[in-house]
């Protein structure tokens, strides 16, 4: 035990630190955040900026027709386009299908449609009437460009050659009023470049992410040490756990995880120290168990080696009794074991459960007549049952056992079958002490013992009722017990007949033939 501890205590000592922490982890997710963030706003912000603000340019200017279209009968048509030139900053001109002006508006400086030639507005309407009534044109203004001017001449932060260029545009509208009447639309915008917005933004977008950075690294290590302190201190108290100290305590604070986390690891260390606990009385009460068997065996065969005529049946009847003691504890340790790790298969097949009580019930003739016991076993009728025949003996054995050790007085156990609802329960009946309400719920336990003065059973090793109950579990059966301080326990178990029973793990379904099981007489 003390090499395991050890060796348990290195492997805690060499846990490999090359892991990243929460608050590193959680900086990182925070700056893959920030960074996708930062990436959307420099797409929107910077790369398509310019195409986002003609998308833009473009839709007004479109509307801004729509809504002069709607009103091209309304007298005071006028009002209403100097109102839109000016809220959009458009130059319009409304005219006839023969050139005559109808209204006009003009609000920039170098407006195209009101320095155009006939000639020009004449391409433009043809245009349209090709193109289903509307044509949009958009014109590189590089006449204002300065050929002289060349920024690789000068030093330092200066405009870029094309700086102050605007690219213009001209939409045309073909519209009809209600006196059928068709006009023509001219509306002419101007896309101001966007080099110096985008110059701010860039700058503003950087100073963004360092300090979106460094927020970051502040609420990553806020969070991490709110999250990972009592993970830490959970962490730490565990490993005090794995060596063995069960009083160690977990705080539950902290997140809801983490004291769930807590409470369920407090509860675990209380019952790993029941079990710590029942472990050692186990092994004391199987040590006692040992121990008596094989004093007297030894104490009988010195006397029937060192003193004459002291080799007779009797001390060879009592050595070999003993031996059957050991043979039953160790058989018991066995088959706790292999139930408990679930290696041990059960063999269901069709069993008169009847017929194995009164068998199991032939091995205690001696008792009865020796010891003045009363085991009495009432019932109606045979129950057939699917289970494995030798387990289902051996629970019928222990509990049997168990009310033999128990029993009151009086020496009487008693034995009953029932059949109701498609189901045979079997009571066994003690007339003993009784055992404590607050107590019932722990006698299945393994190494639990009710008797803390180790009351050595008539018969068996102490270990039935674990027996018990991990046979019963493979069968799917039904099982419990009754007691009453001062009155006794009756123990009990339910299995299915075959007639009404589901078939259980590799157990055949039953031919219609064998599902009535035959009714018996009562025995005592």
């Amino acid at each position: 035990m003390k090499g395991n501890v050890e060796k348990l205590k290195t492997r805690l000592q060499n846990v490999p630190r090359g892991k990243i922490s929460v608050k590193w982890k959680l900086f990182m997710y925070l700056a893959i955040f920030i960074g996708v963030i930062l990436a959307i706003l420099w797409l929107f912000q910077v790369v398509f900026l310019e195409d986002f603000y003609k998308l833009i340019k473009i839709n007004q200017i479109k509307s801004a027709s729509e809504t002069i279209a709607r009103n091209i009968d309304n007298e005071d048509l006028q009002t209403l386009v100097t109102r839109i030139a000016q809220s959009n900053e458009v130059c319009i001109i409304i005219t006839d299908n023969q050139g005559n002006q109808v209204c006009t508006a003009d609000v920039l400086p170098d407006c195209i449609i009101h320095k155009m030639p006939d000639r020009q507005w004449e391409g433009f309407y043809e245009k349209a009437i090709q193109n289903d009534g509307t044509y949009l044109e958009r014109f590189n203004r590089s006449v204002f460009r300065n050929n002289r001017y060349d920024n690789r001449m000068f030093e330092g932060v200066v405009p870029p050659r094309d700086d102050g260029m605007m690219e213009s545009m001209v939409y045309t509208r073909l519209t009809a009023g209600q006196d059928g009447i068709q006009y023509v639309v001219l509306l002419n915008s101007t896309i101001s470049p966007v080099s110096a917005t985008v110059s701010a933004i860039r700058v503003q977008i950087l100073l963004i992410t360092a300090v979106l950075l460094v927020l970051a690294l502040i609420l990553a290590i806020i969070i991490s040490r709110r999250i990972s302190a009592p993970i830490v201190k959970i962490n730490q108290a565990a490993k005090v756990l794995a060596t063995g100290k069960y009083d160690v305590h977990f705080e539950s604070s902290g997140y809801r995880e983490i004291a769930e986390l807590a409470d369920t690891l407090n509860y675990a260390a209380v019952e790993l120290s029941k079990v710590e606990g029942l472990r050692r009385e186990l092994i004391a009460n199987i040590s006692h168990d040992l121990r008596t068997p094989l004093t007297m065996i030894t104490g009988y065969a010195e006397v029937m080696r060192d003193l004459p005529g002291e080799n007779t049946p009797e001390n060879v009847q009592i050595i070999i009794d003993e031996a059957k003691r050991l043979t039953s504890l160790v058989n018991d340790v066995l088959d706790l074991s292999k139930l408990q790790s679930g290696s041990q298969k059960m063999n269901f097949e069709r069993l008169d459960l009847t017929a194995t009580i009164q068998q199991t019930m032939g091995r205690y003739q001696k008792l009865t007549q020796q010891d003045g016991y009363q085991i009495r076993f009432f019932h109606e009728g045979n129950a057939v049952v699917a289970a494995d025949e030798l387990r289902i003996s051996q629970v019928i054995y222990n509990l049997i056992n168990n009310a033999i050790t128990y029993t009151g007085p009086d020496k009487t156990v008693t034995v009953t079958q029932t059949i109701k609802d498609g189901w045979v329960t079997v009571e066994v009946t003690d007339t003993g002490e009784g055992i404590e309400p607050d107590k019932l719920p722990l006698i299945w336990d393994r190494y639990y013992k009710v008797d803390k003065e180790h009351k050595r059973a008539q018969m068996g090793a102490g270990l039935g009722l674990s027996i018990v109950r991990s046979v019963l579990e493979m069968h799917h059966a039904r099982y419990g017990v009754q007691s009453t301080v001062g009155k006794g326990s009756t123990f009990w178990f339910s299995l299915p007949l075959v007639g009404e029973a589901k078939r259980l793990p590799g157990q055949e379904e039953l031919p219609e033939s064998e599902k009535n099981p035959d009714e018996g007489e009562q025995s005592s």
